[in-house]
């Protein structure tokens, strides 16, 4: 009698474990196509935006004075929740993403673009990705757990466009990583990444041959005040973002004439700074701070207030481009004046402020050693921690989860 009911339990076992291989290998396929489809639009997203970006550079003094025009990217109100409606839907607070939001969120950040706006662009990928991804799990009716193709499908626009999964998983609750979506997010976001490589949309990366001597206290105390100046940084960005969403929507209710009235200063300080240096994602600030370019010391603050203007009005696009730029400049500078090598601190500035803003800590480590290199490792943990816990739960996203106490 015992051996048969041994038997039964290691049978019911086995169909246990096979049911789970199942599914999983139902959730790797699944990722892998969503992966392939997300990277491809990312391709196209990327590639009309760096046109863009090209085409406004030649045309700046008479594109930005037409910033105010740009209204029309007001398609629906679902378009302008953003992340926050991707957010919700990934912790069940919302039952569905429309798959329209897709073009709405893609032309009108093209449309910010052509005409001078700061903002950025991996907003718009995080949600292509989701609204993909969900599309995907009602169209194949996943009756459970369609946050992890949700969670799979950020990752690949994400991934697509800076090469990690990372961001995705722990954006969604901050402190938590649903690790059940670990294999489809890297199956997701490896997918896109290369397919997007292969279509012609280049990865960044800048190898760094210096290293930090963490052995020194000298240099200990400096990661120390990088890590609270960059983690600073991150909470003053989500702050005033937050703020200025809600200022700006109580002084005028009408996004259309939000963008109307104040796009006009707006225009005029982006021309009449540096003939539009601030305009755009942020890259020739990130350019020019590991390429041996000037940077100026008032570079990251002019930029972090001009992007939280934009997007604060309405404009359509992303936060992370910027915050790199932010971190990169200010990191920069912070290291010509404690007199270390201004390039590698650009570099941690670049992953820590980003990391600050996001309310995330796994995520920067991994950009900056995909970006960067694995040669300074320690330091970005070190940077990135502090950072983190500087920022104090603040997040560029309103809608991430917190965990409960």
């Amino acid at each position: 009698m015992a051996e048969i009911k041994k038997g039964k339990r290691m049978k019911r076992l086995i169909q246990k474990k096979l049911k789970k291989t199942k599914e999983n290998l139902y959730y790797i396929l699944s990722a892998l196509m969503i992966g392939l489809i997300v990277g491809g639009i990312d391709a196209l997203f990327g590639r009309v935006l760096i046109a863009i970006t090209d085409f406004r550079g030649r045309y700046i003094q008479i594109l930005i004075w037409a910033v105010s025009r740009t209204s029309v990217i007001h398609f629906n109100e679902m378009s302008l929740k953003g992340m926050t409606l991707v957010l919700e839907t990934a912790q069940g607070k919302r039952a569905d993403i429309p798959l329209a939001l897709v073009p709405l969120v893609m032309v009108g950040t093209w449309i910010t673009h052509l005409f001078g706006g700061s903002a950025g662009r991996e907003g718009v990928a995080v949600q292509i990705g989701a609204t993909l991804s969900h599309w995907f799990a009602r169209r194949f009716k996943f009756a459970d757990n369609r946050t992890i193709l949700l969670i799979a499908g950020m990752a690949a626009g994400f991934g697509g466009l800076f090469q990690t999964p990372f961001f995705a998983m722990e954006v969604v609750v901050t402190g938590k990583m649903l690790y059940q979506a670990f294999l489809p997010s890297l199956v997701a976001a490896v997918t896109a990444s290369t397919f997007s490589n292969a279509l012609g949309l280049e990865k960044f990366a800048v190898p760094l041959k210096q290293s930090f001597n963490l052995s020194e206290s000298k240099t200990m105390f400096y990661m120390v005040i990088l890590g609270v100046a960059f983690g600073l940084t991150g909470r003053v960005f989500s702050v005033l973002l937050k703020r200025a969403k809600v200022f700006m929507g109580e002084k005028l209710a009408n996004p259309y004439k939000r963008i109307g009235f104040v796009s006009i200063p707006l225009a005029i300080i982006l021309f009449a700074f540096w003939n539009g240096r601030y305009c755009g994602l942020g890259t020739n600030l990130i350019s020019q701070t590991f390429t041996g370019g000037e940077i100026f010391s008032f570079d990251w603050i002019i930029k972090l207030l001009l992007t939280v203007i934009t997007l604060s009005i309405g404009f359509q696009g992303g936060e992370v481009t910027p915050l790199f730029s932010i971190g990169a400049s200010l990191g920069f500078c912070l290291g010509n004046l404690f007199g270390i090598s201004p390039v590698l601190c650009g570099a941690l500035g670049y992953a820590a402020v980003f990391g600050s803003a996001t309310n995330t800590v796994i995520a920067p480590f991994l950009i900056g050693i995909e970006v960067f290199g694995a040669k300074n490792a320690l330091a970005f943990v070190l940077v990135c921690s502090i950072a983190y816990i500087v920022n104090g739960d603040r997040c560029i996203y309103g809608a991430q989860g917190k965990l409960s106490k």
